[in-house]
């Protein structure tokens, strides 16, 4: 699952009932119906995901093809941002319910998404669709099912997310989510516009990274005004106080007091501050510490 830290985890203390089983605090709610409820199947056949390197890698298709019912039950306003079948784990591993196995789906999985607040949607064939909606619709999806090959016990088989930008603020601002808005207020998906502090591993704290676009198409700059990037990294020089450039277009999209401008040639981008226009290089390929 793209963005997902796929692992199998240990955890020590539990009872015999399986990981799947340690209660998270409001995991799973009564809630509200959603207007539209997922109607289709829930046993969908599932593509592999694209291997390292393939074209079509992280793409909508691809997500898609590979997240099954979990994927067909998203109500997103703008594309499917992650989705995918589940690992293999093993006895114990799994839980006793349908709810613990949407706990075991957080504790194998480690997904980047709210961990309170999922309903039942759907019931099938010992299968059991969870979903974790806003306004009625639904943003997160994970299908649980029992006793699958490989998949002791009740466990994830498929799930799948709208992008960040569709989950609601509390969640985003207590990770390290930077949703932009446009000039409406509205937020931005990041697959449009993301930036990020520079990795704390990598002691680029004081650097910002800016990305345009998603996937191959994606175009990333920085801002460093302490130069720990360097020449290596940039393909010019951050410049925290220039002219705004005759040909710069507002995009509109705004983070706190930073606003985006673009210019045609894409070499760099202007982010207009209280204190002035600060110029933000494209960086070079690759861009990674050791």
């Amino acid at each position: 699952m793209r963005g997902r830290v796929a692992a199998t985890v240990v955890l020590v203390g539990l009872t015999v009932a399986g990981c799947g089983d340690a209660t998270r605090e409001d995991l799973v709610v009564t809630g509200t119906p959603p207007p539209t409820p997922y109607a289709g199947p829930l046993n969908v056949p599932l593509k592999p995901a694209p291997e390292d390197g393939d074209e079509d890698e992280g793409t909508v298709r691809a997500l898609r093809a590979s997240s099954g019912a979990a994927g067909r039950a998203l109500e997103c306003d703008g594309d499917i941002y992650e989705g995918g079948g589940a690992d293999r784990w093993s006895k114990g591993d799994g839980g006793s319910t349908p709810e613990g196995g949407l706990e075991a789906y957080f504790d194998i999985e480690q997904p980047e998404l709210p961990e309170s607040g999922y309903r039942v949607e759907r019931e099938e064939g010992g299968r059991v669709l969870f979903s974790f909606d806003v306004g009625g619709r639904t943003k997160v999806a994970v299908v649980v099912a029992k006793d699958q090959p490989h998949r002791p016990g009740w466990g994830p088989e498929t799930s799948a997310s709208c992008d960040p930008a569709e989950l609601p603020a509390s969640f985003t601002d207590s990770k390290d989510y930077e949703i932009w808005t446009d000039r409406d207020g509205r937020r931005v998906a990041t697959t449009k516009v993301s930036s990020a502090e520079g990795a704390e591993h990598c002691d680029w704290q004081s650097a910002h990274f800016l990305g345009l676009g998603h996937g191959k198409d994606a175009v990333l700059y920085a801002r460093d005004p302490a130069k720990v990037l360097g020449t290596q990294l940039l393909t010019s020089a951050y410049d925290a106080d220039v002219p705004m450039p005759a040909d710069a277009r507002d995009t509109g999209y705004r983070f706190h007091d930073w606003q985006l401008w673009v210019t045609p040639d894409k070499k760099k981008v202007y982010v207009r501050t209280p204190d002035g226009v600060e110029a933000w290089p494209r960086t070079k390929n690759g861009v990674g510490c050791a």
